[in-house]
């Protein structure tokens, strides 16, 4: 991804958005009248044409059916989510996380995305992609870091993080890289930009066991939930499924330690790495 290419793909779903409005006002519906007809509410409509939320697949096919467009909104929709650098079944989540209010996550093995360093970021994707180019690797790290910057804006949403104590003691990139991981997630911490917690080894059993979770919460639309496998992901808005996560979520809460035990595990695993490395 080069250096502009989110201000790029920012710029074609305003065209997007824009289209959208053009082709709307010509049809002569308002945003509560065209919402209707593809079931969501005139302020979605709204926010897909100013490019502050991205609409599903389904509801690009609807405007379509609707405005008589000939599936200019489809093919658009897959030109925009074809270019991105994440995969088409992780995108909606990208953007629901710059838009969520709260986010709360659990991760039972590894540091999550949002609050991982370059170097941790990039021994994951090498992991996983053992014979990618240099280009592939850094494309895809820049856009994991782009997705972290939503923790240190202004209108940044509340992040609760829940870590079970594994991914504390992975050594992911090598003793210097997991110890510098650890030691930014202690500073987010102590700027009081997110609210870590630790799911000891010793709490035995739990909620969800080894199954990641993320559950996030708007001014304007229902919670969602996530989960994710290894080549999918799940992301659900039914209100049982997502008053389910939060009672999991609540399990785990419980079970873990306290905000500044879990702070003082975090920097303890940190400087344990710190020695193994100077020792190497």
């Amino acid at each position: 991804m080069a250096k502009g290419a989110h201000g790029s793909r920012q710029a074609a779903w305003e065209f997007f958005g824009a289209e959208l409005k053009r082709r709307r006002e010509n049809a002569g519906l308002t945003q509560v009248e065209l919402g209707a007809r593809v079931f969501v509410s005139g302020g979605y409509i709204g926010q897909f044409e100013q490019a502050i939320r991205k609409p599903q697949l389904d509801v690009a096919q609807r405007i379509d059916e609707v405005l008589q467009t000939e599936g200019f909104f489809e093919r658009l929709w897959l030109k925009l989510i074809k270019d991105s650098p994440f995969a088409a079944w992780f995108q909606a989540v990208v953007e629901l996380e710059r838009l969520a209010t709260r986010i709360s996550e659990f991760a039972p093995t590894i540091v999550p995305g949002l609050l991982q360093t370059p170097e941790y970021a990039r021994a994951i994707m090498l992991a996983g992609n053992p014979f990618a180019t240099d280009e592939y690797i850094e494309d895809k790290v820049r856009a994991r870091l782009d997705r972290g910057r939503i923790l240190k804006d202004a209108t940044r949403p509340e992040y609760w993080v829940i870590l079970h104590e594994c991914a504390l003691h992975v050594s992911v990139g090598g003793s210097a890289v997991a110890a510098a991981q650890l030691d930014h997630i202690a500073m987010l911490a102590h700027e009081r930009k997110i609210l870590v917690q630790v799911l000891p080894f010793t709490a035995g059993a739990y909620a969800a066991m080894g199954k990641m979770m993320k559950l996030m919460e708007f001014d304007d639309a229902p919670p969602t939930v996530y989960t994710e496998s290894e080549l999918s992901g799940n992301l659900l808005d039914e209100p049982v499924v997502v008053r389910h996560a939060w009672e999991t979520y609540d399990l785990l809460r419980v079970a873990a330690l306290s905000p500044e035990a879990s702070l003082a595990r975090v920097e303890s695993a940190a400087e344990d790495f710190r020695r193994c490395a100077s020792t190497t």
